[in-house]
């Protein structure tokens, strides 16, 4: 195997990317190929420090501070794993830059250009190779969360701020359609597993 890419799974609460994610991480891994899987917030044990901040029901954050928390997270990820696994291993992220777009700047309204700014100065060179966004209606989103045992204050927006998110991932993606494969999450499982596993083989 020759390429290391750097994978990322995109998508709303309930869209099933963490899902994908670990179909993804379990087929590498039965195959014995070697990767890393990290998450946004999250990641390694500094960054789930700053996750369960964010992510506590409990906080309420300025939109931009909880934009600048997730850059830290991001931060930490970058200089603590990120740079020593890149083009070593395949690095499988759920969750990246892509989702500070959307959420902060479609969903929220802070200015692309400072987010741009900031992700341009923490990643320098790193960039995704591949993306998979995933899209889920309305109705099996909400089906999805209200199934869940535990939400977290990200899971609890109104439905017009996913409808922003979403539709921001959607632009973002359209921009660069080459690197990114729009997943319906409203399909079987089983037809998404077989879709995805069938893209991993070309990338790797």
């Amino acid at each position: 195997m020759s390429r290391k890419p750097i994978i990322v799974f995109e998508g709303v609460e309930g869209s099933g990317k963490s899902l994908h994610i670990n179909y993804v991480a379990n087929h590498l891994k039965k195959n014995k190929i070697k990767f890393i899987k990290i998450r946004e917030p999250g990641g390694n044990p500094d960054s789930e420090k700053i996750r369960r901040l964010i992510l506590n029901n409990k906080s309420n954050f300025h939109k931009t501070t909880d934009l600048l928390l997730y850059f830290a997270s991001r931060n930490e990820n970058i200089e603590k794993i990120i740079k020593k696994n890149i083009k070593k291993k395949i690095i499988l992220i759920d969750r990246f830059i892509d989702s500070t777009i959307a959420y902060q700047h479609y969903g929220m309204g802070i200015d692309l250009n400072f987010i741009n700014s900031v992700n341009k100065f923490l990643l320098k060179n790193i960039k995704p190779n591949f993306t998979f966004l995933n899209l889920v209606s309305k109705k099996n989103m909400k089906l999805r969360l209200s199934r869940r045992k535990k939400n977290n204050r990200y899971d609890k927006f109104k439905s017009k701020f996913y409808n922003r998110v979403q539709s921001g991932f959607i632009k973002i993606a359209n921009k660069n359609k080459k690197k990114y494969l729009k997943i319906n999450s409203n399909l079987d499982i089983s037809i998404n597993k077989k879709i995805i596993i069938s893209m991993i083989g070309k990338l790797i």
